[in-house]
């Protein structure tokens, strides 16, 4: 019996002494949106396996000491480990980051992350480049960061793009203190809008190069230009169902829908639906709005892909001119007037149709060489009937304003405008020696026209003791007063201190009536730019020749036409310090043609020569917490001439003028993406010195620019519960600020701000309800403004409320 107890013991402690330093390794591989990702292959030394359906991989019996992880799947970066095991259980989480190696160079096929980071961009080179290797700023917001932000249209996430400022309420902006005039949608030019705000629903990302773009896409403002990609089809079956309400009776609703429609995935549909009918703080206003993107890409063989967008796009609301307040004379007072306050009557109306088309393709020929073409058509429908102000105020008997009483104009306006697009190009990448090469040639053509067929009624001035209609008030004499003595508005002026809305009787008024003239602008460019790879260097060398042409009375006998050509330089470098950080410099130039409108209206003073630009940058781009997180910073110094100004006679408001340089330097911080698996963040700031340095007005030399905040930037992270009662509860929340900023009213200065955003969110199973409060401090702002007749106040403290449903 004592053998056998000896013998059961020795057993044993042999036993233990085999098994110790045997551990257990195991964990999840999830996407960056913390999706599983299934069949993922994961290697522990030369030990493999592959996830389960739900992501999970095990090993068991692993001894102690050194080994190396490596963990891959299709299309997705391989990712590796060094893992020095002294436990017995070891829990090795793995969040794996979409290749973009694999994309076809123009974006025919959608992005299949959910995160705040984005990794490439398309259309600062025209080729599948990664950010990080990219020579320029680019400043960007994903669909994810604008759902938890619920923002629904573009103004609404302009906040999370360091050094862009909102100038007014329309698609109207200031990138590094320069007032924005171009927008592209998937890199082609469309007509540069003064109306309504885009719909977010069927875009994926907003992107902002900053600085000079003429290299790239011909004539464009020194400041940045901004790029809207739209949502493209996905191979995986995605829908997904939203429903808001809140604050200003706000109803919403989107849907997304996108899969394969056969079952080798060569044809694959994507289909956005929006809906909007609110109301606004702003008295008056209303946003009634919808929204029809069908896109389908058609893959018929590896080497050809072909995508094709439609959207169709309906505003009906109200033009809002902005918040007028009481006139110098009376002092600066922006609370002389409410937030509220608008010059508008009931009747007033802005109908618009926003429709646009494109189809894309993509052919590889080999390894090395291959073709990309896009086209656009795009087209904007205008009815528009307002009453705004004549940009003055109302007048005494001597001819002296009267602070509280604004002068008043109407215009009923009918037009339709068109823009189309053509950009082709080829890529060849080829080895001399040592060096990579990605060649890029290509020649783009653009054109915008306002066809015959618009017009234009407008009753503004005084009446005349003759029975007439005049806007010169030099002679009061002339005019006919009433009782009081005051001048008799052909529109009856808009009292600040007693406002009345009606349903105005425009029999009332005296129009003059006109036809709008004929015009177009049509640009041809032919470019080439080379991306050299060499070590741990990269190089962009390129160079675009610019035809540019203005058309006036286009296809009319008398025809004139202006024409300017420039060729636009392109040079950057990328040193790669580390595997996660690259530092990069870049010289280019901008031109920017003045408008038609602007070179042959008659009453402005034109014409005028175009606007030239050079920018020198220089930064750091780098990606940390294995790839999650982005960060990027630039500093920058650009020079530009010739900005158009008004010149703020009262005696003709159309009236221009060309200052003689401007300069606007300072740096920029973007950061984006995960610092945690639950964790998101996205977070800018930006100084900036945007001032006059040579004008013919000596007293606007040194003066900061309009709507160029010195200081601005904010934050906006989501931290998401994980396991125990309040599993799959998120916080969301943050914060942004602007310093001072001029208007063109010398005397009238913006104040600075800073807004708190919070919310709560709740996941459960396919379900997501969502609750964020905006302005939750409510603090009175303004985010852009002019002068004293037209300022852009913020919203006060407002809710939004979401309901989603995603299958």
């Amino acid at each position: 019996m004592k053998y056998r107890t000896n013998l059961l013991s020795l057993l044993l402690f042999f036993t233990a002494f085999i098994t110790y330093g045997q551990h257990l390794v195991k964990g999840k591989v999830t996407d960056e949106s913390g999706a599983a990702l299934p069949g993922a292959t994961v290697l522990l030394d030369q030990q493999g396996t592959t996830t389960d359906s739900n992501g999970y991989y095990e090993f068991e019996n692993v001894s102690s000491g050194q080994h190396q992880v490596v963990v891959s799947y299709i299309g997705f970066k391989t990712q590796e480990r060094q893992i020095s095991l002294q436990r017995s259980r070891n829990n090795l989480d793995f969040v794996l980051i979409e290749d973009s190696t694999q994309l076809q160079e123009v974006e025919i096929t959608g992005r299949r992350n959910t995160t705040y980071k984005n990794e490439v961009s398309f259309a600062a080179t025209k080729t599948a480049t990664p950010i990080k290797d990219t020579p320029q700023a680019i400043s960007y917001v994903t669909k994810e960061v604008m759902a938890d932000q619920q923002a629904y249209r573009v103004n609404d996430i302009m906040k999370n793009i360091s050094g862009a400022n909102l100038f007014s309420y329309y698609d109207d902006f200031t990138f590094r203190g320069f007032r924005s005039g171009e927008t592209l949608i998937n890199g082609l030019r469309v007509v540069g809008l003064f109306g309504p705000q885009p719909i977010l629903a069927n875009i994926e990302r907003v992107e902002v190069i900053k600085g000079p773009a003429s290299a790239m896409f011909g004539n464009s403002i020194p400041g940045g230009i901004m790029n809207r990609v739209t949502k493209k089809p996905l191979a995986e079956d995605r829908k997904a169902i939203n429903f808001t309400l809140g604050s200003f009776n706000t109803l919403r609703t989107t849907m997304d829908f996108t899969g394969a429609v056969n079952e080798n995935e060569t044809l694959l549909y994507r289909l956005n639906l929006a809906y909007e009918n609110s109301d606004s703080f702003r008295t008056l206003q209303e946003f009634k709005s919808w929204m029809i993107a069908p896109s389908i890409s058609f893959l018929p063989t590896d080497k050809t892909r072909i995508n094709f967008d439609l959207v169709l796009t309906n505003f009906d609301g109200k033009l809002d001119r902005g918040q007028p307040i009481f006139g110098a004379t009376a002092g600066t007072d922006l609370n002389s007037t409410p937030i509220s306050f608008a010059i508008a009557q009931t009747n007033d109306y802005q109908r618009t149709d926003v429709n646009y088309a494109t189809i894309s393709l993509n052919h590889t020929f080999n390894d090395q060489l291959s073709f990309n073409a896009s086209y656009m058509r795009y087209l904007f429908d205008e009815d528009l009937l307002e009453h705004r102000t004549s940009n003055q105020f109302a007048i005494d008997g001597n001819g002296d304003p009267i602070p509280t009483l604004m002068g008043m104009q109407v215009i009923n306006r009918q037009r339709e405008l068109l823009a189309d697009n053509l950009s082709t190009y080829f890529v060849y990448k080829a080895n001399t020696g040592g060096l990579e090469h990605k060649v890029v040639a290509g020649v783009d053509y653009i054109e915008q026209r306002q066809p015959a067929g618009g017009g234009q009624a407008r009753a503004r001035g005084y009446r005349t003791v003759d029975g007439g209609v005049t806007t010169n008030t030099s002679n009061p004499d002339i005019l006919l007063k009433d009782e009081n003595g005051i001048p008799v508005p052909n529109v009856p002026h808009f009292n600040l201190q007693n406002p009345q809305y009606t349903v105005a009787q425009l029999s009332d008024y005296e129009f003059d009536q006109g036809s709008f003239t004929p015009t177009r602008y049509y640009s041809y460019g032919v470019y080439i730019q080379d991306q050299i790879r060499w070590n741990d260097w990269q190089f962009l060398i390129g160079g675009r020749q610019e035809f540019y042409t203005d058309v006036n009375k286009a296809d009319q006998p008398d025809e004139l036409k202006t024409q300017q050509q420039k060729f636009l330089p392109r040079v950057g470098v990328v040193y790669t310090l580390n595997p996660a950080l690259n530092l990069y410099g870049t010289y280019t130039e901008s031109f920017q043609p003045q408008g038609v409108a602007a070179q042959n209206n008659p009453n402005n003073g034109g014409p005028f020569d175009p606007l030239s630009g050079q920018m020198v940058e220089f930064g750091a781009k780098g990606e940390f917490f294995n790839g999650l997180l982005a960060a990027n910073l630039a500093v920058y110094q650009i020079d530009n001439k010739n900005i158009l100004v008004n010149a703020n006679d009262p005696l003709n408001p159309e009236l221009l003028r060309q200052r003689g340089a401007e300069r606007s330097k300072g740096a920029e911080v973007d950061i984006n993406g995960r610092i945690l698996p639950n964790f998101t963040l996205t977070a800018n700031y930006a100084y900036n010195v945007a001032e006059i340095t040579e004008s013919d007005n000596e007293e606007e030399v040194g003066r900061i620019k309009e709507n160029a905040p010195q200081h601005q930037g904010g934050l906006f992270g989501k931290y998401t519960i994980q396991g125990g009662a309040l599993d799959g509860l998120a916080i969301t929340g943050g914060t942004n600020f602007v310093t001072e900023r001029n208007t063109f009213a010398e005397e009238l200065q913006l104040p600075g701000y800073m807004l708190v955003d919070a919310g709560l969110s709740y996941r459960v199973d396919k379900f997501n309800i969502s609750l964020l409060v905006n302005n939750l401090l409510d603090q009175t702002h303004w985010v852009g403004g002019y002068d004293y007749v037209r300022l852009f106040p913020g919203a006060p403290r407002n809710y939004l409320l979401s309901v989603g449903y995603s299958f």
